[in-house]
């Protein structure tokens, strides 16, 4: 059977069934994706949300059966901090691109109004830096490490009484950004009866407060029976050890007291094979796809609207990326024009003022030029009439001169004669 297409718009789409006369070959398309996958590989990011000493490394050292050797975090740290180290795990011939992202610090501070900050602009990074891929003229999003965060596993502490004003803030920030799956840590530490009552008051705070967190998928007829039952478990108390006893022949994880032992793999002790069963081996590609599909295409939908990008335009009718491209060009074209004369009637009227205040300098100047000058020549013809007044005096005082000069001789010739 095969289907014939006939485009009569955009919108219409007509599709007709044909019979094959024989057998073509494409029903082995799934096995081919199959086998391409497993060439590939494939990649899973978990984030570990909670506060220091929960557990968190040891879990995820029990549910991938290895020891990650992480390092003990200190309660000491001003602030939170974000640390993912990526794994190669291989099982059978199917090869995993493991990253674990946990929260150092997650909730030691005294002020924890900022906490969640630091989980929220680290899981923004990853889908930017996968944006910024996808938007590239030369793309390698098959090479590219996908850092994406695909499941959150949100540590609730054992107090039995309830979540804590952080565990809402911070579940309500991220629940549109990551799969939540919130889990009661050390669920061994309260009893069956308290347990009980613990998850029930965590749903109703969660549902009060508008929190919405992973569900396992019920539209797979395969798994939903399954799925809905495990849906109804959340949250998940679970038990990590990585210490192993004896029981009968077989060696169990397990976490020994002085009043007996829990068995981490019985479902009657914990929640951990119900953990591990949704998470890796029923649920892990939906969850890998409920993370491309709906949160990474909110933020990318968000972020492109920042960027002035829209499926329609001013009239409510579609419009496709390259005409959004072009008007935001042309926008952005006419914007530059528009500053450059700007730019230009600023630099205009700038230099006329400038103009105006030169041509007043050089008026204040040339009076005070003028004014100098007028000086100058007052005192020269000051120092002019001085001068011819010095010399009649000094002619005046020749004259004089010689009189006394003439007087003198005449009286010594007088004197002489009547000698």
């Amino acid at each position: 059977m095969s289907v014939e297409v006939d485009f009569v718009d955009k919108k219409e789409i007509h599709l007709r069934t044909l019979k094959q006369s024989g057998h073509v070959g494409f029903d082995s398309l799934p096995d081919q994706l199959v086998n391409k996958s497993v060439q590939n590989g494939f990649v899973f990011n978990v984030m570990c949300i909670g506060e220091t000493g929960l557990g968190k490394s040891t879990l995820m050292d029990t549910l991938f059966n290895t020891s990650f050797e992480s390092t003990p975090s200190p309660h000491t740290l001003p602030s939170v901090k974000l640390k993912a180290h990526t794994y190669e795990l291989q099982e059978s011939n199917v090869r995993l691109k493991l990253t674990i992202c946990d929260t150092v610090g997650y909730g030691d501070q005294i002020n924890k109004d900022d906490s969640f900050k630091a989980v929220v602009d680290y899981i923004d990074a990853q889908f930017e830096n996968y944006l910024q891929e996808e938007l590239k003229i030369k793309r390698s999003l098959v090479s590219c490490h996908d850092s994406r965060i695909h499941i959150c596993l949100y540590f609730i502490c054992p107090t039995g009484h309830g979540l804590k004003s952080l565990d809402l803030v911070c579940m309500k920030k991220l629940d549109s950004k990551v799969n939540i799956i919130p889990v009661i840590a050390k669920a061994d530490t309260i009893s069956k009866v308290e347990l009980q009552r613990f998850k029930a008051k965590i749903i109703q705070e969660l549902n009060t407060n508008g929190v919405h967190i992973y569900q396992f998928p019920t539209d797979d007829e395969t798994v939903a029976e399954t799925n809905t039952s495990m849906n109804s478990h959340i949250p998940f108390a679970v038990v990590g050890s990585t210490e192993f006893i004896k029981v009968g022949n077989k060696l169990i994880r397990a976490r020994q007291y002085p009043w007996g032992t829990v068995q981490v793999e019985n479902e009657t002790h914990c929640d951990f094979v119900k953990l591990r069963e949704m998470l890796i081996r029923t649920n892990m590609e939906d969850m890998r796809e409920k993370t491309h599909t709906r949160h990474y295409e909110l933020y990318r939908q968000k972020r492109l609207e920042q960027m002035g990008f829209s499926d329609v335009d001013s009239d409510n009718k579609p419009i496709s990326f390259q005409q959004t491209f072009e008007a935001k060009r042309s926008n952005h074209l006419a914007e530059l024009q528009s500053k450059e004369e700007e730019v230009r009637q600023m630099f205009v009227q700038r230099v006329k003022e400038k103009e105006a205040e030169l041509k007043e300098s050089e008026k204040d100047l040339h009076a005070k030029f003028e004014k100098l000058k007028r000086d100058h020549a007052e005192e020269k013809r000051k120092l002019e009439e001085s001068r011819k007044a010095l010399e009649e005096d000094y002619l005046d005082f020749q004259r004089r001169k010689q009189q006394l000069v003439t007087a003198h001789h005449t009286l010594t010739l007088g004197k002489s004669k009547k000698k």
